[in-house]
């Protein structure tokens, strides 16, 4: 069994936030989702947990960050090429997100990230196969 991932982030407008990931191809597993979290799946290992601020608030006794402000987390995703990349972005600010930066085009590596409705960065990258296996 491989390991699974699940990010949770804390989530102003629920529904909006649905949406927002919906509208980036992800769909809602509705057995980690109810009126107050979503389970986003990103891939087979990789689950996004958008909760309220109430329920965010069961898991820890610390105060909630306020993504516009701060950076408590770096989360980046591997896509399978340059124009996936693009196109996640073309997604994300369609849905109402920012760009996060400038892409960066290193010939073998290709970087690009966005900012959801709340805030939280999103980083994408694209590494070449063939320099990938070099450095393996």
């Amino acid at each position: 069994m491989s390991t699974k991932i699940f990010v949770t982030l804390p989530v102003k407008n629920l529904p909006n936030a649905i949406r927002f990931y919906e509208a980036l191809g992800y769909e809602r597993n509705p057995q980690f989702s109810d009126e107050t979290a979503a389970g986003m799946v990103i891939s087979d290992t990789i689950v996004v947990m958008l909760g309220t601020h109430d329920t965010f608030k069961k898991f820890t006794p610390k105060e909630i960050a306020d993504p516009t402000k701060f950076c408590n987390a770096l989360l980046s995703l591997s896509l399978e090429s340059r124009s996936a990349v693009d196109d996640l972005i073309s997604k994300a600010l369609a849905a109402g997100g920012s760009k996060a930066h400038e892409p960066e085009d290193y010939g073998f590596m290709y970087q690009h990230g966005f900012y959801d409705l709340d805030g939280n960065g999103w980083g994408l990258v694209w590494m070449d196969p063939a320099a990938t296996q070099q450095a393996g």
